[in-house]
Parts: C-alpha cells; sequence; structure tokens
C-alpha cells in the first residue's frame, strides 16, 4: 500500500522515450533502402510477365506456321494476335516491347523491354531494361 508521502509514478522517463525513438530510427535508415529496391523489383514483375506472354505468342506461331515459315516478316505485336493497348499494364505499355525472330531451325527470338518513365511516370528507374531469350533467360541490360 502507498503511504501519504509517496507518489504512484507513472509513465516513461525522458531516457526511456530518447533510446525507443534512437533505435527505431536506425531500424528505418536500413530498412528504408532496402523496400525501396524490392519497390523497383516488383515493377519489373510485370515487365516479365508481358514478356512472357509475347513469348508464348511467338512459340504457338511457330507450332501454327512451323520452322520453315519466314519469321522476320513478323515485326509487330498484332501479328503475334493482340489488339492494340492489350499489353498495357500499370508500369509497362505495348511501345515498350520490341523482338526479333530469326527464321530457321531451332526457332530463335529475343524480347527486349525498355523501361519508359515518358509513357509511364510510374515506370522503374533501374535497370533501363530486359531482355528474353528463346531459352526462358533474362537478362539486365
Amino acid at each position: 500500500m502507498i503511504s501519504n508521502g509517496e507518489k504512484m509514478k507513472k509513465g516513461f522517463t525522458l531516457i526511456e522515450l530518447m533510446v525507443v525513438i534512437f533505435i527505431i530510427g536506425i531500424l528505418s535508415a536500413v530498412a528504408i533502402p532496402y523496400m525501396r529496391g524490392r519497390t523497383e523489383s516488383s515493377k519489373w514483375t510485370e515487365g516479365r510477365a508481358i514478356a512472357g506472354s509475347i513469348r508464348t505468342a511467338i512459340r504457338a506461331l511457330h507450332a501454327e506456321l512451323g520452322p520453315d515459315y519466314d519469321y522476320s516478316t513478323v515485326t509487330t505485336l498484332r501479328q503475334l494476335g493482340f489488339a492494340d493497348h492489350d499489353l498495357d499494364g500499370r508500369y509497362f505499355k505495348d511501345g515498350d516491347f520490341i523482338f526479333t525472330i530469326s527464321s530457321g531451325r531451332p526457332l530463335l527470338y529475343l524480347i527486349t523491354v525498355t523501361a519508359n518513365p515518358a509513357a509511364s511516370p510510374e515506370a522503374p528507374r533501374v535497370p533501363a531494361g530486359m531482355t528474353l531469350d528463346q531459352d526462358g533467360s533474362f537478362t539486365e541490360l
């Protein structure tokens, strides 16, 4: 029981509050740059997914037309079966994707994805672009 001369102390001291704020500051200084890198990486997930759709369309076209077709004439997304703006996402637009297909055996192709902040202000800034080849390998530009 508390006697008349003693007061009950409640709350935290100034030192305790300063220590907690200092620890939160250190954790924030470490976590924020890490999270920014993750954000850029997640934006590229959209670009990779759309490039994968183009890859699937190229492979379907090859299955339909066969290995003897002159694929150098296939230069637009419309020729692969996509309508205008079919591949528009939040960070990437149709114009951000370029592909080349080589005729012959085996089928060789390269899909280039370029981040374009002018077309989409939220587009990733790093890396500038990526390529996807017929083996399914992505390479940063």
